[in-house]
């Protein structure tokens, strides 16, 4: 289980923000604020999946076609199986032929 940031969620907002508006180097950054600069940079990349998240993230799958990729997969399933007997069958009449 995580435990709780001792930063808050305005401060590590405030602080991207910052990342993204400034010149300076992250690190220098980071030390001024006093967080470790691989934490700010987690900040900083987690702020970027979750605007790339909300322009591109791809919709849900409804309950038909969650149902219909049960069924499919499946369906895979016993095909592989059906496969698998096959290629043994014809390894061990292969065999029986060779002999």
């Amino acid at each position: 289980m995580a435990r709780p940031s001792q930063y808050t969620e305005q401060f590590r907002k405030d602080a991207v923000a910052l990342v993204r508006s400034s010149d300076s180097p992250l690190r220098q950054i980071a030390r001024e604020l006093g967080v470790n600069h691989e934490t700010l940079r987690g900040w900083v990349r987690a702020a970027e999946r979750a605007e790339a998240g909300g322009r591109a993230a791809e919709p849900e799958l409804t309950l038909t076609e969650r149902e219909e990729l049960r069924k499919l997969r499946a369906r895979v399933r016993e095909l592989e199986t059906e496969k698998d007997i096959l290629r043994k069958a014809a390894q061990y009449f292969a065999r029986e032929m060779g002999q």
